[in-house]
């Protein structure tokens, strides 16, 4: 994917891409190291997309009408979502979307892009190995 997203940079073309990054899988895979290597010296801006978790667990009970666990904890999943997607915690731009709508978080990384369009965090994070040194 990663390949990809840097092949149509080459072309000239902007690329949008949503994804979250977490390494709690049964062997740490490095997927966002590796991200930043690939496109270190590409226009890159890596935002942070944060809520905290009362506000997850209510959205979720929302859209999908299910969230606790029967005795009222979290799921596991969702635990280990929350303590591995912010690492290493190193963004170019970090919003709340429990404060912020979809339309202020848009509005906020159009003026970020217009005013500073070349962010800093995928050079930071490639000259760190996936251990997190």
């Amino acid at each position: 994917m990663y390949e990809s997203i840097a092949a149509q940079s080459r072309l000239g073309l902007n690329v949008v891409v949503d994804v979250g990054h977490h390494d709690f899988y049964s062997t740490r895979r490095g997927i966002l190291y590796n991200c930043a290597r690939v496109l270190k010296d590409f226009p890159v801006l890596f935002v942070g997309i944060r809520c905290p978790l009362d506000v997850i667990m209510e959205r979720r009970i929302a859209t999908w009408g299910t969230g606790y666990t029967e005795d009222g904890g979290v799921p596991q999943p969702v635990i280990l979502w929350q303590e591995s997607v912010h690492v290493p915690g190193i963004y170019d731009l970090e919003l709340d979307t429990s404060v912020l709508s979809s339309k202020k978080c848009a509005d906020a990384i159009r003026k970020r892009i217009e005013t500073d369009p070349y962010g800093i965090a995928f050079k930071q994070i490639s000259e760190m190995n996936s251990e997190g040194d």
